[in-house]
């Protein structure tokens, strides 16, 4: 069996490729598999039939001779056949279909009790390792997306199942200055992926004090933080909050009269 299951194929690649490739297994166009010394081989029937490799380690490595797969780039017909690795032939279900697109406000209020606390926060730090600087050589560049991916996907679909309520709007809070750190401290977000997890969040802690103006609290930890691209202004206006600027600081404006 492959070192990977299918959550781990799942949150690390894009949505388009995943579903393109669930498509691929579940209609049989994954022919001919085979097993081979580290890894699986199949002839994959797409626009043409391509011949596929992929790693029994990483799901991400492996060969195409389609158009992307012979430029490096991570295509469906790999995927399809790392799914295959996985499956055996058995049919997809449900929970393999589901697509992690982001986080969004799960609209129920609530606590988390202890033991959910506790699994909540074992799967933020799982997720966290994913998120890391990149210190490789080019070639594994689109490895190392791919982690960012897996990392963010992963804090999606835990963020987008907690209820509303000041305990939780604390914990997205802290993912979100975890996550900051991380950007600050050399993880190299220039396809946005971090980015984008931390801007949807903030418009998901909105939601969350529209529907309960007690997580209000949790926001005031943003105070006086400085950020890498000032994420935390939208969420500090909401309970009126302004940054002191340079003008602030220096007394007003210099108008030239003595």
């Amino acid at each position: 069996m492959p070192a990977y299951d299918i959550d781990k194929i799942k949150y690390g690649t894009d949505a388009p490729t995943f579903e393109k490739a669930l498509d691929l297994y579940g209609k049989g166009k994954v022919t001919g598999f085979e097993e081979m010394a580290k890894g699986f081989s199949a002839v994959v029937l797409g626009t043409h039939p391509y011949h596929v490799s992929v790693s029994s380690r990483n799901y991400d490595r492996g060969g195409c001779d389609c158009y992307l797969g012979q430029n490096g780039i991570l295509c469906k017909h790999i995927v399809a056949l790392a799914i295959c690795a996985v499956k055996r032939g058995l049919p997809l279900i449900e929970e393999d279909r589901e697509i992690v697109r982001g986080p969004a406000c799960s609209g129920k209020r609530g606590e988390l009790d202890e033991e959910e606390s506790s699994s909540v926060k074992e799967g933020i730090a799982g997720a966290m390792k994913h998120i890391k600087a990149y210190r490789g050589p080019s070639k594994i560049w689109f490895s190392y997306q791919n982690s960012l991916s897996e990392g963010c996907n992963r804090l999606s679909k835990i963020v987008s199942g907690l209820p509303v309520s000041g305990q939780t709007a604390k914990i997205v809070v802290d993912i979100l200055l975890r996550l900051d750190k991380k950007l600050c401290g050399g993880v190299d977000d220039s396809d946005g992926t971090v980015g984008g997890f931390i801007e949807e969040s903030v418009i998901m802690l909105k939601e969350f004090v529209d529907i309960d103006p007690g997580c209000r609290n949790a926001l005031s930890a943003l105070k006086g933080k400085e950020t890498c691209f000032g994420w935390e202004e939208p969420l500090l206006r909401i309970i009126g909050y302004a940054k002191k600027t340079e003008m602030d600081v220096g007394g007003g404006v210099d108008n030239g009269v003595d």
